[in-house]
């Protein structure tokens, strides 16, 4: 109690500098939770975008390694070479597709679609456009995929009504005047040819999505592309997108088919973002660095002049040790008080950030700032300003411990 009141009255003692290294941890620790808050409300907005407008695992009917032959299977040791032989012609797809999906839906936490996806040649007046078709099952389609909250006319109910419709991107129906009810003609890979009528139009802002992609009923794409029976993606949707590399690997564990998580198929902007939380930290953790010099200032400078009365102290029977509490416990209370007021300004500030509404280049609806409200970066806020705090304090501390009251008495100092 007795170092506590020692060290309250050096800091009101000096009241303008204690101000000014006080203002500094407060500025310190609301400037670091803003630029946190901000940092972090656009990686997870970003990473949700991705996430929402990506399935989080894709199997498809590829081989993460090329199948062996079974001549080198039965002879692995030897020397095998097969000349003329040409591969037999096979319907591409998913063996036993049912089957298989029937094994990864009995895995706990995740939604799984059928899809079957091709090429195929859009026509209308005269137009042509090369297009991506995706046969889809609509039941299956809304547990796994965003696409129904994109749709700005019709729905996949009218789809699923209608085994001659065809779902299409705004961009499309643009480009070539296309409505509700018109109708096209689709021409398969295969050379099939039919007439479909446009039963919903979707748009998710991506422009080349919306001009290339199309969606028609599953056994409408078999038939097109000549793949009776056949589905060649399953489309899975987890209930905790962080485990999809874990269950990824289960899947493949299952069967040969190759199964890429949207971490994996995203890795190259994943390592981007690490990188720029590295930058983030650096410069937020320099922020409250330089408010840290402030208190190592006033605490030396307290213990410049201050050193009679510590020679007097260490007379009267205080040890090293509790003269270091004292000039400890000041930094502590500076780094209390600043972490207290600086959470609240800076959570003024997360408010004011939030309140912000911009336009990106290019779009047409305002967006608010991404701010996070995590708890966690409060606690590190604050944990990070007393930390920085208390390594300022103790180096005067230190000093202020070493020093002998006798040679300062004597005026040896």
């Amino acid at each position: 109690m007795i170092a506590l009141n020692i060290a309250w009255t050096h800091l009101t003692s000096r009241k303008r500098q204690t101000a000014v290294s006080l203002v500094g941890v407060v500025l310190g620790v609301a400037f670091f939770l803003a630029v946190l808050a901000l940092m972090r409300g656009s990686e997870k907005d970003f990473i949700a975008r991705l996430i929402d407008n990506s399935p989080h695992i894709t199997v498809s009917d590829e081989f993460r390694t090329a199948r062996l032959q079974p001549a080198r299977v039965r002879w692995p040791d030897d020397l095998v070479e097969i000349v003329g032989l040409r591969p037999k012609n096979e319907t591409r797809g998913i063996r036993g597709w049912r089957y298989r999906l029937g094994q990864i839906e009995s895995l706990p936490g995740l939604r799984a679609a059928p899809v079957l996806v091709g090429s195929a040649v859009l026509l209308f007046a005269g137009q042509e456009q090369g297009i991506s078709l995706s046969g889809i099952v609509p039941a299956r389609m809304r547990g796994v995929s965003t696409i129904e909250e994109k749709l700005v006319e019709g729905s996949l109910d009218d789809l699923e009504a209608n085994p001659g419709g065809i779902i299409i991107g705004a961009g499309l129906a643009e480009k070539f005047s296309l409505r509700r009810g018109s109708t096209v003609n689709l021409v398969a890979g295969g050379g099939s040819n039919r007439s479909l009528t446009v039963v919903a139009i979707f748009r998710t802002g991506n422009a080349g999505y919306d001009e290339s992609q199309t969606y028609v009923l599953l056994k409408r794409a078999q038939l097109l592309l000549g793949r009776p029976d056949r589905v060649n993606r399953f489309i899975i949707k987890l209930a905790d997108a962080s485990q999809a590399l874990l269950v990824a690997s289960r899947i493949e564990a299952m069967g040969t088919y190759k199964a890429v998580s949207w971490a994996e198929a995203s890795e190259d902007i994943l390592n981007v973002l690490f990188v720029r939380n590295v930058i983030m930290y650096s410069v937020v953790s320099a922020i409250l660095l330089v408010a840290s010099f402030g208190i190592y200032n006033t605490l030396s400078t307290i213990v410049m002049e201050k050193t009679r009365d510590i020679a007097i102290l260490k007379s009267v029977g205080f040890q090293a040790r509790d003269i270091r509490h004292i000039f400890v416990l000041e930094g502590l209370i500076v780094g209390t008080l600043g972490s207290v007021l600086g959470l609240l300004v800076g959570a003024g500030l997360m408010q004011l950030m939030a309140s912000v509404q911009i336009r990106p280049p290019g779009g047409t609806a305002m967006v608010n700032l991404p701010v996070w409200w995590g708890g966690e970066q409060f606690l590190m806020a604050a944990g990070f300003a007393l930390l920085s705090c208390l390594l300022a304090a103790w180096l005067p501390a230190r000093k202020a411990g070493r020093l002998h009251p006798v040679d300062i008495l004597r005026g040896a100092t």
